[in-house]
């Protein structure tokens, strides 16, 4: 516990966002999933992370969300020693991050302003506090003329819109967007980018991973390729 203080306790300039210290990760099944991985992602950053499927890339995003234990090695997350934490401090580690799904995740019978008003219920929040936020969150992603609109209402692009609005509500330092852009169409897809990349530019790190080429190449952002559990590329400037 000693130690797990001190990491939290260190002030968040001095050290990365994101920080995997020769990280290993193996399945029970066998699967060598990440090997030696170190890596470090800075406050403030945008940076994608793509290879090819089994390249290690869920695991990679896995470990962050600490849905899963490393092996062996170190990781640090917005100052939590995920190495040493224990289970009933993930939920505080997980209230400095909003997550963006592919597949949405909407509550089906929760209208728009609900779903994302969900997110502050859970940390907490007071009801004039979640009016206000909510609102400001829809306006951010165009759909305050939604709140009210259930999800079958809703385009794929407006779904994930409010999954980017519930992401936001809880102001993270953190945004991770795993494939986000998977089940919408192409156009709303550069406007997924184009939304974080403006929430990026408001100081908040984003974490994205993706398989579409053409979006790394034309947003300006660093990317982290992985092959084999092994990062092989780690680039400046949407070059990979």
């Amino acid at each position: 516990m000693e130690q797990f203080e001190q990491v939290f306790n260190t002030p968040q300039s001095e050290q990365p966002i994101i920080e995997f210290r020769g990280v290993s990760k193996t399945y029970q099944t066998g699967t060598h999933a990440l090997e030696d991985v170190n890596i470090k992602i800075n406050n403030g950053e945008f940076v994608f992370v793509v290879g090819s499927s089994g390249a290690g890339k869920s695991t990679f995003m896995k470990l962050i969300m600490r849905e899963e234990k490393a092996n062996t090695g170190k990781i640090i997350v917005n100052g939590f020693d995920l190495t040493s934490m224990k289970r009933k401090n993930v939920p505080m580690l997980r209230r400095t991050m909003g997550i963006v799904f592919q597949d949405f995740r909407l509550i089906p019978n929760m209208n728009v302003f609900e779903n994302v008003a969900f997110a502050m219920h859970v940390v907490g929040a007071g009801s004039k506090e979640i009016r206000k936020e909510v609102s400001k969150a829809l306006s951010k992603v165009g759909l305050g003329h939604k709140a009210r609109s259930m999800p079958s209402q809703l385009s794929g692009g407006e779904q994930q819109r409010v999954g980017l609005a519930r992401a936001l509500v809880n102001s993270p330092d953190l945004i991770i967007a795993d494939e986000p852009t998977g089940n919408v169409d192409p156009n709303m897809s550069y406007e997924i980018v184009s939304l974080l990349t403006e929430i990026n530019k408001r100081g908040t790190t984003v974490l994205m991973v993706t398989h579409d080429h053409n979006l790394v190449r034309d947003f300006n952002h660093r990317v982290i390729m992985l092959d084999g559990g092994k990062i092989v590329a780690d680039n400046a400037g949407g070059e990979f």
